[in-house]
């Protein structure tokens, strides 16, 4: 196994709700959608935010689109007329659930490596 970021396996789109951020995480490949039920669950992103969730994260599966979709409760400051974030809409969510460390098989990191893609723990130059 070979620990990739999740950005290699998906993109990620997020928005806000009042207090309540919303990640939709959608694999670049269809056989790439297992990797994202096995690794993003909702303990792993609640983890992964570590204190800036203070509520609930629930997953939703959508597998006809090959995605799935986080809602983070009480991840806003109180929601974007009461944070004192910079980020009060919590856009850049998507960006850093997308820096998540997920291992992938060996046919997978494989593939991944042909498209340019390298381990966390390949040296660069």
């Amino acid at each position: 196994m070979k620990t990739f970021y999740l950005r290699e396996l998906a993109h990620a789109r997020s928005g806000d709700k009042g207090d309540t951020n919303n990640i939709g995480v959608i694999a670049y490949e269809p056989h790439y959608y297992p990797l994202l039920l096995q690794w993003v669950t909702p303990a792993r992103v609640k983890a992964h935010f570590g204190s800036i969730v203070k509520g609930p994260v629930t997953r939703y599966e959508l597998p006809n689109v090959h995605a799935i979709n986080l809602v983070l409760e009480g991840a806003l400051g109180g929601g974007v007329t009461r944070s004192l974030s910079i980020d009060p809409h919590g856009k850049s969510y998507s960006a850093l659930i997308l820096t998540m460390a997920v291992e992938v098989p060996p046919d997978i990191a494989e593939e991944l490596i042909q498209r340019g893609r390298r381990p966390l723990d390949a040296k660069r130059t």
